[in-house]
């Protein structure tokens, strides 16, 4: 079901629980509403539709990545960038990795250690941020 996108800072503030398998709706809501806002938005985080669980989706070229509690392992190339977000008007400056290594579980709940790049590492860092409460 596509959701409204949440703009309530002191929501989007606060830090996401870990998510489980009784947590697929919030996947398929994500799944739903990215690709309502496809056109603007290139990634999600479960937060910005309202449920504070550890979820996100990032665009990746050809498909849409669900990616269940993820977390950074490893970070290289540090950058200075600007980003905007459906959850806040305008954009800010950000700090940013050009290459990170991230643990997660996929869709089945299978654990996953991908590495990603550029532009790919860069909505996933942001995505993880709304996980963990930070509002850039």
């Amino acid at each position: 079901m596509i959701k409204p996108i949440v703009k309530d800072v002191l929501f989007l503030g606060k830090k996401s629980e870990k998510a489980t398998k009784a947590d697929m709706n919030i996947i398929r809501d994500l799944q739903d509403t990215l690709a309502a806002n496809s056109e603007t938005c290139v990634g999600m985080a479960a937060n910005m539709i309202g449920f504070r669980k550890r979820i996100i989706i990032v665009n990746i070229g050809f498909i849409n990545m669900v990616m269940v509690n993820p977390m950074i392992v490893k970070k290289a190339y540090p950058f200075e960038t600007e980003e905007g977000c459906l959850s806040l008007d305008g954009t800010r400056p950000t700090k940013r990795y050009k290459e990170i290594e991230v643990e997660f579980e996929d869709i089945n709940f299978k654990k996953q250690r991908k590495k990603f790049t550029d532009w790919t590492a860069q909505i996933i860092q942001h995505e993880i941020d709304h996980c963990d409460g930070i509002i850039i």
